[in-house]
């Protein structure tokens, strides 16, 4: 049995060390690192954190901007190397407002991992344990997220939660002590 997982899903909430403990995960695997990234510069301060992130990543990562089609962004690099989707919750952002609907897109995401033959580790917030929001936008995309959330966890070998920087792991894969 192979000893890496192919689809790990990250999760925790905002600074929770969720990239950091993503980009650890995603070294573990041998070659090429591509960086995925779902994250567009609107305003300096996201500016300002892709920097943060570029940063710390390092030159050893190749960077793929890809906002909306994350499943073709995923077989165009299969057999590239291992991959590191970051964010879903981003994704999942842009696909609203482009006004796609998650309900076909995040299914086409699913399958689109059944498929990869290299690895991929995907980097989403937990959203769902904080209040109920005030707004029907805010209701929605909280619960559309929390459903593409299940969905990613359900197709991934292994999850992974990050609280205050350390990390949990939530579901095992089978063979790994």
């Amino acid at each position: 049995m192979n000893s890496q997982p192919r689809i790990t899903l990250v999760t925790g909430g905002a600074r929770s060390g969720k990239s950091a403990l993503a980009e650890t995960l995603a070294a573990r695997h041998p070659g090429p690192r591509l960086y995925i990234a779902t994250a567009e510069a609107w305003d300096d301060e996201m500016t300002q954190r892709i920097g943060q992130h570029r940063d710390r990543r390092g030159a050893a990562w190749q960077t793929v901007e890809e906002p909306l089609d994350l499943a073709g962004a995923l077989r165009r690099t299969d057999g590239q190397g291992v991959r590191l989707v970051d964010c879903l919750t981003l994704w999942l952002s842009n696909l609203m407002a482009a006004g796609d609907k998650p309900a076909q897109q995040v299914p086409a995401l699913c399958q689109a991992l059944a498929a990869q033959h290299s690895p991929v580790v995907l980097v989403t917030n937990e959203l769902g344990l904080g209040i109920v929001p005030e707004n029907a936008l805010a209701r929605r995309f909280r619960d559309e997220h929390g459903w593409m959330n299940q969905a990613a966890a359900a197709a991934a070998d292994q999850v992974w939660m990050a609280v205050s920087g350390l990390p949990l792991c939530l579901k095992p894969q089978r063979g790994i002590p």
